[in-house]
């Protein structure tokens, strides 16, 4: 069996996705722009073979690395990145040569929220109304419909990446002063924690791994005013996130992947925002593996190999990432926290400078059975 993984040593974590294909035995294969000599060792003994382009956006080098694999080992019979970024290049690379997994006309239902939306709709999961707008008469309309506040976001993006709360009209006048050329959605702002429901499901669409998260701020918050972040793993999930996700993971018909649905809970309600055909961003999959005592990254290599999920998991740990911004004004030292917290601090480590808008500078894990010891080091983390 030939897997090619785009990108393989980005982000840093994802290098093990390499080791857990090739302990399955499969032949792994890397396409990426950085020099074989500068991937950790541990990957380069992982991959069968690697191809470095100049630059991952140019598709005809990408392209060529594909055919070159083929001619040298034969068809290839997966492709991934697990990574936003990449999402449309690997549905296209999937087209081009044939590859299972989503192509290039199932790319735009998960790419665009505008697209997603009608999905999530006729999924029966509850959306905040709203639409696209192209001009400020778009806008006036909705808002005469559902008032303001509301929340521009691009119909691409990643993350809250300009996003805009917008209050008032004079606030809707300067962001039509300043809105990039891009097509934006416009909804209802909604008031409500942030829960997530996450997970992998096997190439015969069933979910094998679920878990699901509550973060604090939400990310459009952090990143806007840079503020620090956490997000915590819960152990038994609320069933309305369970069922809300599952509806949502069906409606995509999901084959072989993660999933990553971010939700608004408010009451008795969730409320979608947007879903992710990939593991969350940044440390989030060693969250996922440190409250439960597994590894995710040879699991889904299980799956792509065998169609096998082999891991018992129960939940038995909450598991906090808790983002420290370095602007902060942070009572505690470094040194501190690893003195008062060393027992349940599982994994520290700076986090990518990709990833330090919405998920801070520095990042600490933390685990416990017990919610309030992990609220406590939480709280420990980010006093200022």
């Amino acid at each position: 069996m030939n897997v090619v993984l785009l990108s393989p040593h980005f982000p840093p974590n994802y290098y093990q996705f390499a080791v857990g294909l090739a302990h399955t035995g499969v032949n792994a294969f890397g396409i990426g722009d950085a020099p074989f000599a500068t991937l950790r060792p541990e990957l380069r003994e992982a991959l069968t073979e690697y191809y470095q382009v100049s630059n991952l956006h140019h598709y005809d080098q990408v392209m060529r690395a594909c055919a070159y694999f083929v001619h040298r080992h034969g068809r290839i019979d997966w492709l991934e990145s697990h990574n936003e970024h990449w999402l449309e290049t690997d549905a296209r690379l999937r087209t081009d040569f044939n590859i299972p997994g989503p192509k290039q006309a199932d790319a735009q239902a998960v790419k665009r929220k505008s697209a997603m939306k009608r999905q999530f709709i006729a999924a029966d999961v509850d959306v905040a109304p709203g639409r696209l707008v192209a001009t400020r008469e778009d806008a006036d309309a909705l808002i005469a419909e559902i008032g303001y506040p509301v929340i521009a976001k691009p119909d691409i993006g990643v993350g809250a990446t300009a996003t805009y709360k917008i209050d008032d009209d004079a606030a809707l006048a300067r962001f039509f002063a300043q809105k990039p050329s891009v097509d934006y959605l416009m909804e209802a702002f909604i008031t409500g924690q942030l829960q997530s429901f996450d997970g992998l499901v096997d190439q015969h669409g069933r979910v094998v791994f679920s878990t699901g998260h509550f973060y604090e701020p939400g990310i459009m918050d952090v990143v806007n005013y840079d503020l620090d972040v956490y997000a915590c793993s819960f152990r038994e999930l609320p069933p309305g996130l369970v069922q809300a996700g599952m509806r949502v993971v069906r409606a995509f018909d999901l084959r072989g992947r993660f999933f990553h649905v971010e939700f608004f809970r408010v009451g008795d309600r969730w409320i979608i925002i947007e879903a992710n055909m990939r593991p969350p961003g940044g440390v989030m999959m060693d969250v996922f593996n440190f409250a439960n005592d597994i590894n995710l990254y040879q699991e889904w290599a299980n799956v792509v190999a065998f169609n096998a999920f082999s891991s018992e998991y129960t939940r038995p740990y909450h598991c906090a990432f808790v983002g420290r911004k370095r602007h902060r004004p942070h009572k505690r030292s470094h040194y501190d926290i690893i003195q008062t917290y060393g027992p349940i601090l599982v994994h520290h480590e700076p986090t990518n400078p990709v990833f330090a808008r919405a998920m801070g500078d520095y990042a600490y894990l933390v685990r416990s059975p017990k919610l309030d010891e992990v609220r406590q080091a939480i709280a420990y983390i980010l006093a200022v």
